[in-house]
C-alpha cells in the first residue's frame, strides 16, 4: 500500500502472488481521499468525491439544457433520450405513486433526484473516476434529509398539527389497548428510522458493490504471475460480470430512492382517517 492510505484507491502494483507479499485487500482506506486543495484538518477542503459530485451536476444540467434549449415537435436523438428519461420518472414513478393531479408539481424535484443519484452511482464504472459518490454516507444522508424535510413540511401544510401527529403515529382508535405501543413504534419508525434507512439503503448498496469491484480488480492484478495467471483470468471475468451487474444495480437504486420519495410525499398528501 502507499504510505498515505488517504491518497487513493491504489495498491502496490509491484506486489504479485508468489512474490512473498500479502494480498492488498481493499478496506476503508479505499474510500478516503486526500484533499485536492484545502486543509483536511480544518475540514475546509475539496476532494475527489466533491469534484465528481460537481461534475455530475454540471453534466446533468448540461444534458437537459442541450436537449430542451430548442425543443422540436419532431425531436432529435438527444431530445428523444431526454424526453424518454423524463417521462419514465414522471409517468412510471410520480404519476403511479402520487397521481397525475397531485404529483405534477413534484415531477421536477423527483426527476432531479433520480438523475443526480443515478449519475453519482455511475461514476463507479467510469474510467479515471471509478468511484460511486453515493458510497460516501454524507451524500445519501443529505439527499434523504431533503426528502425528509419535504415530507414533514408537506404533512404540516396539508394536514395541520393534529393531522401530522396522526400521520406519523399511525393513530387508529380501533386498535384499543395496543394503541399506545403502536403509536410509539410508528412515531420512531417515521421520524427517525425512515430517513436513516432511506439514506443507508443507497449507501450500503453502492459501498458493497464498489468493494466487490475493487476486490476482483486488485485480485486480477495480484494473481498475474506464474501459474496464478489462470486464476487472474477468472478474476478478470468476474470484474466484467460485476461491472455489468453494477450498471443494473446503479439504476435500480436510483429508482428505489425516488420511488420511496414519492411514497413519502403521497403519504403526506393523503387524508388520515
Amino acid at each position: 500500500m502507499s504510505a498515505d492510505p488517504t491518497q487513493t484507491l491504489a495498491f502496490d502494483t509491484s506486489c504479485h502472488l508468489f512474490d512473498g507479499c500479502g494480498f492488498p485487500a481493499p478496506g476503508l482506506h479505499s474510500f478516503l481521499f486526500k484533499p485536492l486543495f484545502g486543509d483536511a484538518d480544518s475540514n475546509l477542503y475539496f476532494n475527489k468525491t466533491m469534484l465528481l459530485a460537481l461534475l455530475g451536476s454540471i453534466i446533468i444540467v448540461g444534458f437537459f439544457w442541450a436537449a430542451f434549449a430548442k425543443p422540436k415537435v419532431v425531436p432529435g436523438k438527444l431530445q428523444m433520450i431526454a424526453e424518454t428519461g423524463y417521462d419514465f420518472v414522471r409517468r412510471g414513478v410520480v404519476y403511479e405513486t402520487i397521481g397525475k393531479k397531485e404529483g405534477e408539481k413534484y415531477v421536477p424535484f423527483v426527476v432531479s433526484l433520480f438523475f443526480f443519484v443515478w449519475m453519482m452511482n455511475l461514476w463507479s464504472i467510469i474510467p479515471v473516476a471509478q468511484f460511486p459518490v453515493t458510497a460516501i454516507i454524507s451524500y445519501p444522508a443529505v439527499l434523504a434529509g431533503l426528502v425528509y424535510i419535504t415530507w414533514v413540511a408537506l404533512t404540516f401544510k396539508r394536514q395541520g398539527f393534529v393531522g401530522f401527529f396522526k400521520n406519523v403515529t399511525g393513530y387508529d382508535k380501533s386498535l384499543g389497548g395496543v394503541l399506545p405501543l403502536s403509536m410509539t413504534i410508528e412515531f420512531f419508525s417515521n421520524l427517525i428510522v425512515r430517513p436513516f434507512t432511506h439514506a443507508v439503503r443507497l449507501f450500503a448498496n453502492m459501498f458493497a458493490g464498489h468493494t466487490l469491484l475493487l476486490l476482483f480488480t486488485i485480485a486480477s492484478w495480484y494473481m498475474l504471475n506464474g501459474i496464478g495467471i489462470a486464476y487472474s483470468g477468472v478474476s478478470f471475468v468476474m470484474v466484467l460480470v460485476m461491472t455489468a451487474f453494477e450498471l443494473f444495480i446503479q439504476a435500480v437504486q436510483a429508482y428505489v430512492f425516488v420511488l420511496l420519495t414519492c411514497s413519502y410525499i403521497q403519504g403526506a398528501l393523503a387524508e388520515h382517517h
